[in-house]
């Protein structure tokens, strides 16, 4: 309960959504992320793909799995923003590499990007209305 209500004591932009659209649009992302993302790790490990290939999906995982801690278990806006930043990145990174491979994959990754860029807009808003 702390968390929450520190969360909506912060000052966000007039075009935030509610809380509670985040968990069912997470939810449908993830779903999407499993399938797409459980493809590369399985090409890689039957060597249709080179490993360096699978780096940036490992990698915004591991940013997509640091960011709720950084956000709501420190409580740290700051380091939330470079995490956010750190997932559009490799989000990205990885769209691009395994497009020569798997076109679906990169197609598949549009609205895990669409989300990601509001979300890391929003991230960056509320950092900066917030930053003391």
């Amino acid at each position: 309960m702390e968390t929450y209500t520190w969360y909506q004591q912060l000052i966000k932009p007039s075009w935030a959504p509610p809380s509670l659209v985040f968990g069912p649009v997470w939810t449908v992302l993830y779903v999407g992320i499993f399938i797409s993302f459980g493809a590369v790790f399985m090409m890689a490990g039957q060597r249709k793909i080179a490993w360096i290939v699978a780096l940036p999906f490992a990698l915004n995982l591991l940013f997509n799995v640091a960011f709720t801690p950084l956000q709501f278990g420190l409580r740290s806006n700051l380091l939330a923003s470079v995490d956010i930043l750190l997932i559009l990145i490799t989000l990205i990174w990885a769209m691009i590499v395994i497009w020569p491979h798997a076109h679906w994959i990169s197609y598949a990754q549009i609205p895990y990007l669409l989300w990601v860029s509001f979300a890391t807009c929003l991230q960056l808003t509320i950092t900066y209305l917030n930053f003391r």
